[in-house]
């Protein structure tokens, strides 16, 4: 059960209902972000520390109670989260002691399937739309953003549809091909890519996996 109360916008406060499919505030237009409002009694009352011991869930899905999603059986078969976190400190370690900080900590998300941080917001994302029943998962992206959906999504099944710029790298392209995900290599910019992925979820009616309007990815992080 979520325990999402509703969508806010962070410029003017307006709300939105959290099932009603809003990406951006209509007051605001692209500059209303929106931001995911909790019951925090409510998801606390699940996360004291005795309910984080017994559980044995090593992924960021022990969180659940924190997280925007309706239906858990819909949550993909990777497991995301619960990365390595290092800790460097001052006067053992060349790098602290180069930065001039007293501790540097490296959280390792390199350990995701995909080999990227992007992999949380992936995974919500591919919830979301699993949510939904959207029959095609769309995004923009130049790198990491693109395979990590495009990974995430082949663990269920979920079409996925990648817009990319024209300098995006080869070898990130055969990673999306590899996944499955259909490439639309666009000749222009990632602004450009980004203007066709917006317009083509638009029309299509596709889920919008694009982190500048979902409100929902920035939760997986």
């Amino acid at each position: 059960m979520s325990h999402v109360v509703e969508l806010r916008c962070v410029a003017c406060g307006k709300t939105y209902p959290s099932r009603g499919g809003a990406e951006t505030c209509s007051a605001c237009g692209m500059l209303g972000i929106l931001d995911v409002v909790y019951d925090l009694d409510a998801a606390g009352a699940q996360l004291s520390r005795s309910a984080l011991a017994e559980n044995g869930d090593r992924s960021h899905w022990r969180y659940l109670p924190l997280l925007p999603v309706e239906r858990p059986a819909l949550i993909p078969p990777l497991s995301v989260g619960w990365t390595p976190l290092y800790t460097y400190r001052r006067g053992s370690a060349r790098i602290a002691d180069e930065l001039g900080v007293a501790a540097l900590h490296v959280k390792d998300d390199g350990r995701n399937p995909t080999a990227s941080l992007k992999d949380r917001a992936s995974a919500i994302g591919v919830v979301k739309a699993r949510e939904v029943n959207a029959a095609v998962i769309a995004g923009a992206s130049t790198g990491n953003a693109a395979s990590s959906l495009a990974g995430m999504a082949a663990s269920v099944w979920l079409p996925t549809v990648i817009f990319v710029p024209r300098r995006a790298p080869k070898a990130k392209i055969a990673q999306l091909l590899v996944f499955g995900a259909t490439v639309v290599k666009v000749d222009g910019t990632y602004d450009e890519a980004y203007d066709l992925c917006m317009a083509a979820v638009a029309h299509y009616g596709w889920y919008n996996r694009c982190a500048a309007v979902n409100p929902y990815l920035v939760e997986g992080k």
